[in-house]
């Protein structure tokens, strides 16, 4: 998978519900590869990877799947066997009620509810009972990645919800949404709930007992919302940049090889949200945290890969992106190499 990045924000709220467990260690977060110090670094980013790395050591040590985000703990297995009951239904409608039937018996704060709405489109609901805490954002965010990312595996098909609304206001790390969700987000809403085609209901399930547990095994990373089909032009310039960043590759070029004037490519980048240069820094910068953090690659080096043929200049684009320079980045680090 080509390498993603995500806010440090998500590491501490999950460290947050985590350290709720009276048995729970620090000293888990380097069994991963990570620094404490680094978590401290305001703007850092982390691999997906690597986020996905401490949930399951915190899940597996504290044996809570939702490592304390809830008044009960979600034991080791829960959501293997939650997949195993949906995964002989006929299709998803049916899978999605045995899901609600059976978070209801394992969870007394939330529940999920899944209606049919007025204008026909399908509503899953999650309605709190009782007050969720200080990590109230980050447990709502992750049940509804939860639903998404079962139910797309279920029928083999990112599902392309028609919306997604939070009761809270929108947060300062926002931007991430768009690779947690797949469509519009909304905020300061009276419900937590995703809206979705009711078509995807007759999708029959397309997975079976032997892909479980390669499912569990990935998660939660599976969770996660990559669509190249949501936003084409964006994924195929990322992949097309890959391994050209030293090029200096511009828009000119990309559009020649598209056979596309340039400007019909970037209003094909406008209406997926971002521009040429914005794709392209957000693929150095992700490019970067993974070699600082897996490799001894010197940064100049690093920088040079990714076009900076001046050291300086890569060192203010990294603070710009993560609020650190790439030798302090990486000295808060731990090297997985």
């Amino acid at each position: 998978m080509e390498a993603q990045t995500i806010s440090v924000r998500f590491i501490n709220v999950l460290l947050m519900g985590a350290s709720k467990h009276s048995t729970y260690n620090e000293k888990w977060i380097t069994k991963t590869g990570l620094s404490p110090a680094l978590l401290e670094l305001e703007g850092t980013r982390i691999t997906m990877s690597k986020f996905a790395q401490l949930y399951r050591v915190l899940a597996i040590e504290l044996n809570d799947e939702t490592p304390g985000l809830f008044s009960r703990p979600l034991r080791n297995g829960t959501l293997k066997y939650l997949c195993m009951i949906m995964l002989d239904a006929p299709d998803l409608g049916v899978a999605l009620n045995r899901f609600r039937n059976f978070f209801h018996l394992v969870n007394d704060d939330v529940e999920y509810k899944v209606r049919t709405c007025p204008n026909g489109l399908i509503k899953i609901e999650l309605e709190e009972k009782n007050n969720l805490g200080p990590t109230r954002t980050w447990a709502l965010e992750l049940l509804l990645m939860l639903v998404q990312g079962v139910s797309s595996w279920l029928i083999r098909r990112k599902i392309p919800f028609v919306s997604i609304a939070f009761p809270f206001s929108k947060p300062g790390h926002a931007a991430e949404y768009e690779q947690l969700y797949p469509g519009p987000v909304t905020f300061n809403q009276n419900e937590t709930a995703l809206y979705m085609d009711p078509v995807y209901l007759h999708e029959p399930i397309r997975q079976d007992q032997s892909e479980l547990n390669e499912f569990i095994r990935n998660a939660p990373l599976n969770w996660f919302y990559f669509s190249p089909n949501d936003r084409p032009y964006t994924h195929q310039l990322r992949h097309y940049l890959q391994n050209r960043l030293h090029e200096n590759v511009t828009i000119n070029d990309v559009a020649l090889i598209q056979h596309i004037s340039p400007r019909t490519l970037a209003r094909h980048l406008a209406s997926e949200g971002t521009t040429f240069q914005k794709t392209k820094d957000k693929l150095r910068r992700d490019i970067a945290i993974d070699l600082l953090n897996k490799t001894d690659t010197p940064i100049a080096t690093i920088g040079n890969k990714l076009g900076f043929e001046d050291p300086a200049a890569f060192n203010r684009a990294f603070k710009m992106w993560t609020g650190s320079t790439p030798g302090a980045y990486r000295k808060q680090t731990i090297l997985q190499i």
